[in-house]
């Protein structure tokens, strides 16, 4: 999936316009970076198109941080200036489609390095 086309299924599945959802994509991804060790990040790096890949990079550092999917819609809202509604329905919605992009081992090791709260976010 490249990211037109991941960026036009997370407008798609969440109402919002293709700016909003690019902003919001690229928020999610970053925010989400902080809470994976480099590693995991590198990882998730090579299975994201160039564009995503950088908002990973971006949100990438030496210290992991742990949060759950509370605070990760409350960062990803404060970055989009989105209503928290629309931040945790587009949060939930950027996993569901990154689900679908990368591979399930990926998928599986991100998750894990995020924790229950998010696997619980998508259910």
């Amino acid at each position: 999936m490249d990211e037109q086309e991941f960026v036009r299924t997370v407008a798609e599945r969440t109402g919002l316009g293709r700016q909003e959802a690019a902003d919001l994509t690229w928020a999610t991804l970053e925010t989400l970076a902080h809470g994976l060790s480099p590693g995991e990040a590198g990882d998730l790096v090579t299975e994201l198109p160039e564009g995503l890949a950088d908002a990973v990079r971006r949100g990438t550092t030496d210290r992991i941080e742990r949060f759950g999917h509370y605070d990760s819609v409350r960062r990803v809202a404060e970055r989009t200036m989105l209503k928290e509604e629309e931040a945790d329905r587009g949060v939930r919605t950027v996993l569901a489609v990154l689900r679908e992009a990368i591979s399930e081992k990926e998928f599986g090791d991100l998750m894990s390095q995020l924790g229950t709260d998010f696997a619980q976010a998508l259910e």
